[in-house]
């Protein structure tokens, strides 16, 4: 594979070197030939060489104009073992991915609106950054040596005001390109390609995630203080509109527990018209978060921050539940309140809901680790011919796959099994459990979000929902995207996650979502690992959860009013519980001691105050903790000689000053 360097070394301020198809350099005085990286000793093969005749990459399988002319800069083709379908790629070196030239520095450029894939290719001509399209268009002069190298001077900018009209121009084709389309609708890449089998792997998974979707639904929307049935609404139209706008495969969407806690600690006991406004506000943050590309701003959640606020909200979630699973019943949600709560009415504990809960944690606690049986039977000696060798491993396939179904299937198995014993002994006049209760029947109506809500006696204006929501209109986007985002990058393979299209998706999500009042969703990582063990293919396996979820609303609710408190709080604690991240502690103490205090302030502080409030402070501290390791660099000195023979000292500082 022949593989031409890409040489980042500045002349002067307005040069850079380029190595490409057409030899030259910048430097007027020593004119060199450029060099070759041969450590892999090979050249082009010639079915490259017939690719790159057809002017096709791996990423954009078109014509590409970049390659058409000659007198374009152009990064060297790579033809890599990985090119299944024997296109050609373009490989920069110093960038992780291999993309035809016009994605590559199209996708970078700060003159058309095209959002970056990667690191940009910085020309230093006028001190902007701009693509071979733009920079061909706005400093077409410049390249007038007949190799195609920079001559040193600069563009002069038109007079009477015509560049920006070129480059508005310029951002409105680029904005309507199909390039831009095929990025935002994600939809038309992999449906021309879908096949059969595909659909027959999306079923599959869809469904088995709707399994899964049903009872956390309920249960997430007793965690946000909702009635159950706006736990359904959240779970059937974001998997429908993922589908088309929604880049990760494995991805998804529907009420999560963050989301969960954080909007009932917001609510106030106000009512659901509260919960839905702040999904389509956080659709709105999320979907401006995206066109205007901030994703950056979550980095400012740092790995000690994550693991104090996670750690802290899974102790909180499973705190609330623990009075359903001793079948109380008193006002408050917050850590403190719980536990004073739990307190003062220890004797009002029925005994049939404690046993029936804790037995349910137990039992889900052990079909979690069903599927991590290894189904390996000994060979039996009197069978050795090759056809007994097939069935049984057959049969050890068939095994590993009913375990695994019957622990995947765990949350809804339990439940079941519950609701039968519930309906069972209301048969019989009796009422051991403190039940669900009734569900609203039927789907919901489709309206717009409530602007206004009246609770009470009183009617609340948007103004006053917003300022009662205050900060969760921030923070619950923000750690939607973070949870998104994670998700996105643990079941990526390897492959580029498009941050700024996650956003997009997500803040689409919420908006439409609400509209079928629907609480703020995301992406859980549970489902996600539901959904990729089960083979998905591509989003479409949205359609048959949501499709799932539908069914259940129309048809199911009246057996939902059956469902023991105890069995879906036990379903929540069951699954939190491996959200706590107190393991991570210790690693973080034997690393860098100093990232404790972040951690440790953002766990106490949400504990003790509001998750949204431990979260702020929590990147508050983080952020004094940089601003003052950054301000105190360490500056190493030493002595040198030129080689002139004059001496001089050289300052050496480990960071930015």
């Amino acid at each position: 594979m022949t593989k031409y360097k890409l040489n980042n070394t500045v002349r002067s301020a307005s040069e850079v070197t380029l190595t490409s198809y057409m030899t030259g350099s910048t430097d007027s005085t020593n004119k060199k030939e450029p060099e070759l990286d041969t450590n892999q000793n090979d050249n082009m093969s010639s079915e490259s060489n017939r690719n790159l005749e057809a002017n096709r990459c791996h990423v954009c399988p078109h014509s590409c104009d970049f390659l058409k002319e000659s007198d374009k800069l152009a990064a060297s083709l790579a033809k890599q073992e990985c090119d299944k379908f024997g296109l050609n790629e373009l490989k920069v070196d110093g960038l992780d991915k291999n993309v035809c030239l016009c994605e590559k520095y199209n996708g970078g450029c700060k003159l058309c609106p095209r959002p970056s894939l990667a690191p940009t290719l910085t020309l230093s001509l006028d001190g902007k950054e701009s693509c071979l399209a733009c920079h061909r268009s706005t400093c077409a002069t410049i390249y007038t040596n007949t190799n195609g190298t920079y001559n040193g001077e600069l563009p002069h900018k038109e007079s009477g005001g015509g560049g920006w009209r070129r480059d508005a121009a310029r951002r409105a084709r680029a904005c309507c390109s199909t390039k831009t389309l095929l990025r935002r609708l994600p939809i038309l890449q992999w449906l021309p390609k879908y096949t059969p089998r595909n659909g027959l792997a999306d079923i599959i998974a869809g469904i088995t995630v709707g399994l899964t979707v049903i009872p956390q639904a309920i249960a997430y929307a007793g965690v946000a203080g909702l009635p159950p049935q706006y736990g359904l609404y959240s779970s059937f139209m974001a998997c429908f509109v993922y589908t088309v706008f929604g880049s990760v495969k494995d991805s998804a969407i529907g009420p999560t527990a963050i989301a969960a806690i954080l909007t009932r600690e917001n609510l106030h006991g106000l009512g659901p018209e509260f919960a839905v406004l702040l999904a389509f506000l956080s659709g709105c943050v999320e979907l401006l978060m995206g066109i205007l590309q901030l994703g950056f701003l979550i980095d400012f959640i740092s790995g000690p921050v994550s693991v104090g606020f996670t750690s802290a909200a899974a102790i909180i979630i499973a705190t609330t539940q623990v009075k359903d699973i001793l079948g109380l019943s008193f006002p408050g949600g917050k850590f403190l309140q719980v536990w004073t709560g739990l307190y003062e009415h220890i004797g009002e504990t029925r005994l049939w809901d404690s046993v029936l809960g804790i037995s349910c944690i137990i039992v889900l606690l052990l079909l979690r680790k069903v599927k991590d049986i290894k189904v390996n039977p000994k060979p039996d000696p009197e069978c050795g011919d090759a056809g007994s060798d097939t069935s049984q491993s057959r049969a050890r396939r068939a095994a590993a796959h009913a375990l695994w179904f019957l622990s995947t299937t765990r949350n809804i198995l339990v439940v079941l099994v519950c609701a039968a014993l519930a309906y069972y002994f209301d048969t019989q006049r009796k009422a051991p459990f403190v039940l669900t209760g009734e569900v609203k029947p039927g789907l919901p109506e489709l309206s717009a979000p409530p602007f206004s809500a009246t609770v009470g006696n009183h009617t609340y204006t948007f103004s006053e929902m917003a300022s009662t929501l205050g900060s969760a209109i921030f923070v619950v986007p923000l750690l939607s995207i973070l949870e998104n985002i994670a998700l996105a990058k643990v079941f990526s393979e390897g492959k580029y996650v498009d941050a700024t299209q996650e956003m997009v998706a997500l803040g689409v999500c919420n908006m439409v979502s609400s509209l079928v009042h629907s609480m703020p969703v995301s992406g859980a990582l549970s489902r996600g690992a539901v959904n990729h063990a089960s083979g998905v293919a591509t989003t479409a396996g949205g359609l048959y959860t949501g499709a799932l979820v539908l069914l259940s609303l129309q048809y199911f609710t009246p057996y939902f009013y059956y469902i023991p408190k105890a069995s879906l709080a036990a379903v929540i604690i069951a699954a939190v519980v491996f959200m706590m991240e107190l393991h991570v502690f210790k690693p973080i103490w034997r690393t860098k001691k100093l990232d404790l205090i972040p951690a440790v302030v953002t766990f106490v502080t949400c504990l003790m105050l509001r998750l949204e409030l431990g979260i702020v402070i929590g990147i508050a501290v983080n952020l004094v903790f940089l601003l003052y390791a950054s301000a105190r660099p360490s500056v190493k000195v030493t002595t040198a000689v030129s080689s002139d023979g004059v001496p001089h000292l050289v300052a050496v500082v480990d960071r930015s000053l």
